[in-house]
């Protein structure tokens, strides 16, 4: 057979980028505004509205690739609880409501990660250098104070600016092995003084936050990550991430701040965006697959006895859980950004069992970040109006939930490209498998080594979702990302 040539995973990137409404490019304008900024300078100074906090023990854990660092954070130990802080990017401070930047940012609303290239939501200049909390610089944040019961009970809180330094960029793997007991200590845990002291502390603290939560019907669903590895235009093996404790403590950090945030500006009149998982409408199909294990679930929605069904399910068969959460998590369907103010009521968010949740932790990469840090700046300062009104909230609301799942599937699309690219040379062979999904347009299966979704032609009568099976991969379109099985042997 003909070798093909390998497509050219960046163009179809791009065109995917357009295709889906997504501009990514920046205009002129906001490249002028960028040398700007540039030429202007840092200016991380404090005063009487923003506090030097440079002295604390800030650190900062992502995935070991990323640039564009949104948080930071540090706790201490009071009497009876926690002092818990989060630092956040002040990208206010750079992006002026209205600017070139800030309109490209509300076209786009969030960062695009495709494989071989990342169409990110503000220009490279600021997200990853001058507005990113990158260590040993001086940087302005917007800090969210916390106070933080033993029993995870968030008390008083509140939000101010202050120039802040990182003084130890981590990462999730070495991290998450360390705190696990799989690995040593990472070098700048070992090289800086205290920090393994702040880190074990924050893990105490994410651990209280998370049995609270879990009480009030909080799902904990395990879906490790499948992270196409590509090498200049070369898809050369796809890894899996999974989740460890210290994706825990940044999650569990998060979360907390994210609801103290709504709540915070809720308690001040001030109109805010806030996300919400409404009650799944398909509610009947998980009380389906419930029976399927000889479980009951009540007939209407309730988060926390699903919650307690699926860690039943985890202790009964954890080999099971990640495809069974991903399930759960397809029939709770995606988040929303609606508008939060003064004589609204609106749904919270039923998979983390909150009310009030907004998000504002990550304004570099998600435009709902930015419009919520302007409105909690000028809820922290006295006199200053909300920039933003109801109405234009609610535009901002549709926007953002159209963008973001225009990015959901470029980025699907991008992976399952890399996917067919990287399997290309192996048709013929057999992988384990797992089926997906069985529906009126076909039957699904996704290989298990490496993970990759396709579709069985063959041999599909019969099959259940959740079962496991051997199939022979047949051909390969990777300008679509298509991948074509026959069912091969039952597995035992």
């Amino acid at each position: 057979m003909k070798h093909r040539p390998a497509p050219d995973i960046r163009a179809i990137a791009r065109e995917a980028m357009l295709a889906a409404g997504l501009d990514p490019d920046f205009p002129p304008e906001a490249e002028a505004e960028v040398r700007a900024d540039e030429q202007a300078g840092y200016p991380a100074a404090p005063g009487p509205s923003v506090r030097d906090m440079r002295d604390l023990l800030w650190s900062s854990i992502d995935n070991r690739e990323s640039r564009d660092l949104d948080q930071i954070e540090y706790a201490e130990r009071l009497a009876g609880g926690y002092r818990v802080l989060v630092g956040i990017a002040d990208v206010d401070a750079f992006v002026a409501k209205g600017s070139a930047i800030d309109r490209h940012a509300a076209v786009n609303t969030v960062s695009v990660y495709t494989p071989a290239v990342i169409f990110p939501m503000l220009p490279e200049e600021l997200s990853t250098g001058l507005t990113s909390l990158l260590q040993d610089e001086d940087r302005l944040a917007v800090v969210m104070e916390l106070s933080v019961t033993t029993g995870g009970d968030i008390g008083s809180k509140d939000v101010y600016r202050a120039v802040v330094r990182n003084k130890a960029k981590m990462d999730y793997e070495s991290v998450g092995a360390w705190l696990e007991g799989r690995g040593a200590a990472p070098q700048s845990v070992a090289s800086t003084a205290g920090l393994e002291e702040q880190l074990r502390l924050q893990d105490e603290v994410a651990r209280a936050l998370h049995e609270l939560r879990v009480k009030h019907g909080a799902l904990e669903l395990e879906m490790p990550e499948a992270v196409p590895v590509v090498t200049g235009d070369k898809v050369v093996g796809i890894n899996v991430r999974q989740h460890n404790r210290a994706q825990d403590i940044i999650e569990g950090l998060m979360i907390a701040a994210n609801t103290s945030m709504a709540e915070y500006l809720e308690e001040r009149g001030v109109p805010s965006l806030r996300r919400v998982v409404r009650a799944p409408e398909r509610w009947p199909l998980i009380v389906k697959t419930a029976a399927g294990f000889g479980e009951h679930l009540p007939e209407e929605p309730d988060p926390r006895a699903l919650a307690e069904f699926m860690a039943r399910r985890r202790a009964a068969d954890p080999g099971a859980y990640p495809e069974l959460s991903l399930s759960i998590l397809k029939m709770l369907g995606p988040g929303d950004y609606m508008v939060e103010a003064p004589g609204l009521e609106q749904e919270g968010h039923f998979g983390l069992a909150v009310h009030d949740y907004t998000h504002s932790t990550a304004p570099n990469r998600r435009y709902p970040d930015l419009v919520t840090q302007r409105c909690l700046k000028s809820a922290a300062a006295a006199g200053v109006p909300a920039p933003y009104t109801r109405e234009e909230l609610e535009a901002i609301a549709e926007r953002c939930n159209k963008m973001e799942s225009a990015a959901r599937k470029v980025e699907r699309r991008l992976r399952k490209v890399a996917a067919a690219v990287l399997l290309s040379d192996h048709i013929g062979e057999t992988f384990d498998a797992i089926v997906t999904g069985v529906t009126d347009h076909g039957t699904f299966a996704r290989t298990l080594r490496p993970p990759a979704d396709g579709r069985i032609v063959r041999g599909e009568n019969g099959l259940e979702v959740g079962e496991h099976i051997r199939v022979r991969l047949l051909s390969t379109d990777p300008e679509r990302g298509f991948l074509d099985f026959a069912r091969a042997d039952q597995r035992r």
